[in-house]
């Protein structure tokens, strides 16, 4: 039978927040083992495996993640507070003391779902004026945007041409808000008809014999006859999604070309976001990042560090095809570990535990109750997206407005709160027997 063994009361590692916070966002106040920490084999068997590998190593001071806020900006400042990194009063978010002291992890996915994108940023642009230590980590939905705009500014290819179309439809509620916010009467005026922007939006009438000549480079034959039958099936739609979106093919165009401006061109009001994008975090004995790992990058991990893995995603992404989306390093921000994706081994998972990383903490992966932990692939992973955005809430049937954080303390003591759970829940992995 496994135990935790506790040094510190664990009442004293629930954040500093005021009772009225506590009640108004629906917080646990009171702390309970983590549920499946204990009596699971395959989790005994990781915590096993990094006492063989020396042990864990904490941060020098608390870290708080939080992911997926999916352009819900409420839900995003909530899970701050709950955290006790912020305190908003009169409408104005200022650090605590306790916020001052943290470094805060943003797993990914910024974009996409609503209720606004450009809300999220402008709250994320708040904290970071704060003075707060905020490390942004890219996600799938991230990616998406950047692969979006990249296929309309930059150079048109048989490899990336149709990528506005691939990558699209999900980014088409972001382009709306850049629409309204952005784009000025001049910019209109100066692009061409409908007709010429709906041409500029979709690939050649040849694209796909192109596409199926180059891509063999990066994809199989059979991945190449499933992206054109799926790039087909999403033109088909394309301006139905455009019209629910109240955008035409000139308001889209428009969009895009701003976005470029103002996400990727130095100087644009959110050029920092990008500028500033990690793909992995490493802090002691944790790898921080969206979706998971395989293989290559446990190598690349293991061998040259996770500034090599962020200088080669930066770089790999600005001009991105899908070699390398279906590739190692955008595996980190897409992975569930499904059988086409990149795949993590033994193999990897030792060169990880060698270089004294023992868990993953990600998101990708939207809970109903809070934070979880699993054995994937031998590794252990914590999932850490509560699904703090009010549209997949209101789709699965979640209440409101989400708010959870997982704080991970110098004592190596881990806790997950999330307003889906009655009680915060404590995992301390290195006094786990």
């Amino acid at each position: 039978m496994t135990q935790i063994l506790h040094d510190i009361p664990v009442g004293q590692l629930m954040p500093p927040i005021s009772a009225g916070d506590a009640r108004r966002f629906d917080l646990p106040r009171e702390v309970a083992p983590w549920p499946g920490a204990t009596g699971q084999p395959q989790i005994e068997a990781c915590l096993e495996r990094a006492r063989r590998h020396g042990g864990w190593h904490w941060p020098r001071r608390p870290v708080i993640f939080v992911s997926d806020p999916h352009a819900d900006a409420e839900g995003f400042l909530r899970s701050l507070i709950a955290a006790g990194a912020v305190r908003r009063m009169a409408g104005r978010i200022t650090l605590t003391a306790f916020g001052r002291t943290a470094r805060i992890v943003l797993g990914g996915d910024s974009f996409d779902k609503g209720p606004s994108n450009l809300a999220l940023l402008d709250a994320l642009a708040q904290v970071r004026a704060q003075g707060a230590d905020l490390q942004i980590l890219a996600g799938n939905h991230d990616l998406r945007m950047r692969m979006a705009v990249d296929a309309i500014c930059g150079p048109r290819t048989a490899a990336t041409e149709h990528l506005f179309v691939r990558m699209g439809r999900k980014i088409l509620p972001a382009l709306r808000e850049v629409r309204d916010r952005f784009v000025t009467a001049e910019d209109l005026a100066a692009l061409p008809d409908e007709a010429a922007c709906a041409a500029r939006l979709r690939p050649g009438a040849d694209w796909a014999l192109r596409f199926a000549q180059v891509a063999r480079a990066d994809l199989s034959r059979r991945a190449i006859a499933k992206e054109i039958i799926k790039l087909n099936e999403k033109l088909a739609k394309l301006d139905r999604e455009m019209t629910r979106a109240g955008l035409s093919h000139r308001d889209t165009l428009a969009a895009v070309l701003k976005c470029q401006e103002i996400f990727f061109d130095p100087g644009g009001p959110y050029f920092w976001f990008y500028d500033k994008m990690d793909v992995v975090a490493r802090i002691g004995s944790l790898l921080f990042v969206h979706a998971g790992l395989c293989d290559a990058t446990c190598e690349l991990l293991a061998t040259q560090g996770p500034a090599a893995v962020n200088a080669r995603y930066r770089t790999a992404g600005q001009r991105a095809t899908l070699g390398f989306y279906f590739g190692p390093l955008a595996n980190l921000v897409r992975t569930k570990y499904r059988p086409t994706d990149c795949a993590l081994t033994e193999q990897g998972v030792l060169q990880l535990h060698r270089a004294g990383i023992h868990m993953v903490v990600q998101g990708h992966v939207n809970r109903h109750d809070g934070q979880h932990l699993l054995a994937k692939c031998g590794l252990l992973h914590l999932e850490g997206d509560v699904t703090l955005d009010r549209a997949s809430r209101r789709l699965e049937g979640l209440r409101g407005i989400g708010a959870g954080a997982t704080l991970i303390y110098p004592s190596g003591d881990v806790i997950g709160l999330s307003r889906d759970y009655p009680r915060a829940k404590h995992f301390a992995p290195d006094r786990t027997l």
